[in-house]
């Protein structure tokens, strides 16, 4: 049975694809091409817009703007594009979502079982995994990638084209201007890497003897003083290979804004 209830105060366009048992509160505005999939609960007073689909059980709190025009000056504000939102997502108030530009493949990105604090932005293009918290007034730029269960601190800046790796954590009022390492913990302006992110890997259940083999990774990469290509032939050759290790690496041979040092 379908249990929908929209507030008579919320404005739906016809032609917008609602599923069952969504809840849309009062003076809440859904456009033409927006997709709402099962039991989404859009609170008061939001807009959702664009060419934007929003996945089973998303919650989406008073004030937040979900799939409006990148704040991009090469927009044109024509060119087909989109904004696509996973599933069991938490979206707080005043947050803000924008599609993405046809210059930057043309969508923005977000998985599941995320939870976006209160006036976070995340804007055109950027990619985010699955269990990422980005807390009060974090903002991503133009095309930053989160990987899975990432942290993005209260109040912190992240430049575009940045990525942040998996199970990394950045410090509130941070500026970041580089790569964040997998499994890392990072502060400062410009931020950069202290430690092993331990209280993060011991929530992921990740086994003793793969943190261990990190920290020591972490040592030779970020506080020897080699240089990048010294350090990675070292890590090689001295540490037994993890499926965690080999993460890492891979992404610090990969980056191509530098990793924060």
């Amino acid at each position: 049975m379908d249990s929908t209830h929209i507030h008579k105060t919320a404005i739906i366009d016809p032609s917008a694809k609602i599923g069952n048992s969504v809840v849309i509160g009062p003076y809440s505005i859904v456009g033409p091409q927006v997709t709402l999939k099962e039991n989404v609960q859009i609170g008061s007073h939001c807009v959702v817009e664009g060419r934007t689909t929003i996945g089973k059980k998303c919650q989406i709190f008073p004030g937040a703007v979900i799939g409006g025009k990148p704040q991009d000056k090469k927009f044109t504000g024509s060119q087909d594009v989109s904004l696509e939102i996973g599933e069991n997502n938490c979206i707080r108030e005043y947050v803000t979502i924008n599609t993405g530009t046809v210059d930057g493949g043309g969508k923005t990105v977000i998985g599941d079982h995320n939870l976006l604090m209160a006036y976070s932005h995340v804007a055109h293009d950027c990619i985010i995994g699955n269990h990422c918290v980005m807390a009060n007034s974090g903002t991503l730029a133009g095309h930053v990638t989160l990987e899975d269960n990432a942290v993005v601190g209260g109040l912190s800046a992240v430049h575009q084209f940045v990525r942040l790796g998996r199970l990394s954590i950045i410090g509130g009022c941070s500026k970041v201007v580089q790569d964040i390492p997998p499994f890392s913990m990072c502060d400062g302006h410009p931020a950069k890497v202290y430690s092993v992110n331990l209280v993060g890997l011991k929530r992921a259940k990740m086994n003793l003897k793969s943190v261990q083999i990190l920290k020591q990774a972490f040592k030779i990469l970020f506080h020897s003083g080699l240089s990048k290509t010294n350090a990675i032939e070292r890590v090689e050759k001295e540490l037994k290979s993890t499926p965690e290790l080999e993460q890492l690496i891979h992404f610090v041979k990969t980056t191509k804004r530098g990793i924060c040092s």
